[in-house]
Order: structure tokens, then C-alpha cells, then sequence
């Protein structure tokens, strides 16, 4: 049983990637949209860690609002998977209910996209 929230986080950003993996591999998903998540998961990631040594050394840190816009740009499995390993941004309430609404809309849009792409196929 799962406790901690990095783990939660962790376990969420996991079955993030295995549903996107899932969704391509079962011809829901368009190739150039997994590459996307993928691009912008690890661009997401990176800024996670950069901001995380950034706050540890008092230097020039990442603005929340442009994590928040990768995450709603597709990054949000990158930003899970960060938070839980850096263990960074995760107790923020604002910042975790600002991200979360980026997580249902990105989600929401790709749904659509995806049914978009099914009617016309």
C-alpha cells in the first residue's frame, strides 16, 4: 500500500507514461503526439531538477507559471515523476491545485483530439 505522496505521485507519473505507451501501441494515440509527451515530459523534468538546484543554491529560479504551462502542454508525466524524485514543488497546496487542473485539461483535450482523430479515420 502506497503512503507518501512522492510515491503516489511516482505511481501516478508511471501510469501516465504506461496509459500514453498503451494508447499509441493500441493505434489510439498518434506517434508524433507520444514523441510530444515524451519531449515535453523530459523538458518538464529537467526544468523541475534546475529549478530544485536553483532553490538549494538561492539562484535565479523557474517561474511556476512556466512549469504549470508544460505541464498543460503535455509535460505533466515528466512533472509527476519529478516531483516524486526531487521531491520538489510537492507540498505547495496552490501550486498542486493549479497543476492538477493543467493535468484534467491537457487529458481532456487529448481525449477529444484522439475521438477527433477516430471520427475522421
Amino acid at each position: 500500500m502506497v503512503h507518501d505522496s512522492a510515491s503516489r505521485r511516482l505511481l501516478f507519473g508511471l501510469a501516465g507514461c504506461g496509459a500514453l505507451l498503451g494508447a499509441w501501441a493500441g493505434g489510439g494515440l498518434p506517434g508524433w503526439l507520444l514523441a510530444w509527451y515524451a519531449l515535453c515530459s523530459a523538458l518538464t523534468f529537467l526544468l523541475y531538477w534546475h529549478d530544485k538546484r536553483a532553490a538549494q543554491s538561492q539562484r535565479w529560479r523557474t517561474p511556476e507559471r512556466s512549469l504549470q504551462l508544460l505541464a498543460l502542454a503535455g509535460g505533466w508525466p515528466g512533472a509527476l515523476l519529478a516531483q516524486a524524485a526531487l521531491r520538489h514543488k510537492h507540498r505547495k497546496a496552490d501550486f498542486q491545485w493549479v497543476f492538477l487542473l493543467c493535468v484534467i485539461a491537457n487529458v481532456a483535450c487529448v481525449l477529444l483530439l484522439i475521438r477527433q482523430f477516430a471520427l475522421a479515420g
